[in-house]
C-alpha cells in the first residue's frame, strides 16, 4: 500500500469506536522495523480522539488458544494516565467488552474494559513487576491467551514479564485483582490496533511486524514466529501462522 494511505480496506476496518475525534493514522514511508512501511498512529489525548485498525477474521480462525507478537515503536515514554494500544473484543464478557492491552503508571499492563481490573495491580510492588518501553526505539511484544485454562502470558523484547501473567493462582500485587472475576474465560472475536487515552496523553506510535497463531502452529513461540511485518494483508500459511504486513512479504 501506498505512503500516506489506509491499510487494505478488504481486510482492515479503520475504526473510532461510539465517537471519533482527532485520532489519525495511515501507512508511513519512513520508519519501519523491518521492509519499508509500518502503520503510524497519531493519537489524541481524549476518550473520542482514539483511533484503531481491526480485523475480525484472524481470531475466529485460530481457536481458543492465541498467541500474538508486534512491534510497536512509541515516540514518547508512556505516562502516569491510563492508555490503550490493543484491544481484543471479548464476546464473554459483559456483551462484548474488550481485553485491552496498554499503560499506566509508565508501564505496560493489561486491562479489562468490564471492570476495570489491571494486570497487575497498579501497586509499587506490582507496577515493579512490569516493564517501561524505551521511546524512540522499537519493543517486540508477544502475548498467549488461553481461554480453556483461561491464562495469559505476555513477553517483552523476549523475556516473560512477572507481572503480566495469569496462571489461575492469586500472586499479591500481579493478578488478584484480576482473579476476582473467578469466571473469566475470554472469547475474543476481534484484533484491534491504535490508540485510546483516558488521561490526556496524546502520542505518535508505529506498528510493524504483527503476527498472530494458534496453539498448533510450529510458529507459536518458535524462533520462526518470536520477534519478526503488520500488515496490507492477512494471510493463513501452511504453517499455521495467521501474520501481516505493511510491506512485501514475510523475510
Amino acid at each position: 500500500m501506498a505512503a500516506g494511505g489506509m491499510p487494505d480496506p478488504s481486510l482492515w476496518t479503520v475504526t473510532s469506536p461510539n465517537c471519533s475525534g482527532t485520532g489519525t493514522l495511515a501507512i508511513d514511508g519512513a520508519v519501519a522495523h523491518s521492509g519499508g512501511q509500518s502503520l503510524r498512529v497519531d493519537g489524541g489525548g481524549g476518550y473520542c480522539d482514539h483511533v484503531f485498525v481491526a480485523n475480525t477474521e484472524a481470531i475466529a480462525a485460530i481457536g481458543p488458544q492465541v498467541y500474538g507478537r508486534l512491534w510497536v515503536r512509541f515516540e514518547a515514554a508512556l505516562g502516569q494516565g491510563h492508555v490503550t494500544f490493543v484491544t481484543l473484543r471479548d464476546s464473554a464478557d459483559g456483551g462484548g467488552k474488550d481485553l485491552r492491552m496498554g499503560g499506566q503508571s509508565t508501564i505496560l499492563m493489561w486491562n479489562r474494559e468490564s471492570d476495570d481490573a489491571t494486570l497487575p495491580a497498579l501497586s509499587p510492588a506490582g507496577i515493579a513487576l512490569s516493564v517501561a518501553p524505551t521511546p524512540g526505539a522499537w519493543t517486540c511484544v508477544e502475548s498467549m491467551i488461553d481461554a480453556a485454562a483461561p491464562a495469559l502470558t505476555t513477553w517483552v523484547d523476549g523475556a516473560e514479564v512477572p507481572g503480566l501473567v495469569i496462571d489461575g493462582e492469586p500472586t499479591p500485587d500481579v493478578d488478584q485483582q484480576w482473579l476476582n472475576k473467578p469466571d473469566w474465560q475470554p472469547s475474543l472475536v476481534d484484533f484491534k490496533l491504535g490508540w485510546e487515552s483516558y488521561g490526556g496523553q496524546t502520542m505518535t506510535l508505529y506498528f510493524d511486524d504483527v503476527a498472530l497463531a494458534g496453539s498448533g502452529s510450529a510458529a507459536s513461540r518458535s524462533g520462526d514466529f518470536v520477534c519478526r511485518s503488520l500488515a496490507a494483508t492477512l494471510r493463513a500459511r501452511n504453517s499455521g501462522c495467521l501474520e501481516g504486513h505493511v510491506h512485501g512479504d514475510m523475510a
